[in-house]
């Protein structure tokens, strides 16, 4: 396995905030999210805060549960349709009742024994790879009404949102790989890689 990287809202930031990222507006934009697949460049790039908590947040987080449920995914992350933006959505069961959103999330602490558990992600659909994170971590963020949330989650949800805060960070499923799984999927990541470059008219990777 590789080793676990330190927590990104552990690591200072150096230069100025991050300046938010504009909303689409649900009266002139479509919100028929689509997935970003990797390697597409919008996944390695750090997610930028909401700045407002309005109608158009609120028909974002809707669709991308839409997006997801249709999906078959247990979360998403807003860099995943595409939009470099700090909300992400689970929902572990399916039932109302127990969908979550965090909007401009971080977490504050990881805690609990380090375990090992096979995910798979929406951006790398068909691969699956054992990746070890902590069983618990807690959160402060914001809900779609601009409510401050301080949660912790524990076993799997927490593994869920630890996943999608990795895509708010930049952080993709291939750098939580081990050695064996990266060599196990390279045929299939290529393909990706060669899939994506096909779609933007590029000419695939020469095999080796």
């Amino acid at each position: 396995m590789l080793p676990l990287p330190g927590p990104p809202s552990d690591r200072p930031r150096r230069g100025p905030p991050p300046r938010p990222v504009p909303l689409p507006d649900p009266m002139t934009d479509d919100l028929e999210l689509r997935l970003s697949l990797y390697p597409d460049p919008v996944l390695r790039k750090v997610a930028q805060p909401v700045p407002a908590f309005d109608e158009r947040l609120e028909a974002l987080v809707e669709a991308m549960f839409e997006r997801m449920y249709a999906s078959e995914g247990v979360g998403l992350a807003a860099p995943q349709v595409g939009l470099g933006q700090r909300i992400l959505v689970a929902n572990p069961t399916g039932e109302p009742g127990d969908a979550v959103v965090l909007v401009n999330p971080t977490i504050v602490e990881r805690t609990g024994p380090l375990l090992v558990m096979e995910e798979g992600c929406l951006s790398f659909p068909g691969l699956y790879a054992e990746v070890k994170r902590p069983e618990r971590c807690r959160v402060e963020a914001f809900d779609p009404r601009g409510e401050p949330v301080d949660r912790e989650f524990e076993g799997f949800l927490s593994r869920v949102i630890q996943h999608e805060y990795d895509h708010l960070e930049g952080v993709l499923l291939v750098d939580r790989m081990s050695v064996a799984d990266k060599h196990r999927h390279k045929q299939a990541l290529q393909e990706l890689i060669d899939q994506y470059k096909a779609s933007r008219g590029e000419a695939p990777s020469r095999r080796r």
